[in-house]
């Protein structure tokens, strides 16, 4: 319908992602049963939401052309995500046996240098799409139509 599926899906596996780091930070402070859990849920939905995301980042990688910047920063900013996606889905599995989900060190470490990771690929995907104009439309403008017009 006019638009990329990628960059559509990536916000909820991002917002989740994020959304289990601070449920890990406030059950850091709080001590509370329920962060934990919800944290351990939240990050199995968006390793979910990232692997489904990945699969359509890979198929808008293929269409850049190759020897560009553009498909270097894309080459960078997917194998990047990947990276996230299985320091998150480690750290799940760390929680996965142990009572009411309690995170590890190890767990609540990999799950806080995967966000950190995952800010540098965030500003690598807008890279592609704003300064490199990775599947922006060539009819894109303030006063382009609407993708459904025709």
């Amino acid at each position: 319908m006019g638009h990329a599926i990628h960059p559509m899906l990536i916000v909820f596996p991002l917002g989740l992602l994020a959304t289990a780091v601070i449920f890990d930070i406030l059950y850091l402070i709080t001590d509370r049963t329920g962060f934990q859990v919800s944290a351990a849920y939240t990050i199995a939905a968006g390793v979910i939401g990232g692997l489904v995301a990945a699969l359509f980042g890979a198929i808008d990688l293929r269409a850049i052309p190759s020897g560009t910047r553009a498909k270097r920063v894309g080459t960078v900013h997917g194998l990047g995500n990947v990276i996230v996606v299985l320091l998150f889905g480690v750290s799940w599995l760390l929680r996965l046996n142990a009572e009411n989900w309690e995170p590890s060190a190890a767990a609540l470490i990999l799950g806080f240098v995967a966000i950190v990771l995952s800010g540098v690929t965030a500003w690598l995907g807008g890279e592609l799409v704003e300064r490199l104009g990775i599947s922006v439309s060539s009819n894109a403008g303030v006063d382009a139509p609407s993708s459904l017009s025709h």
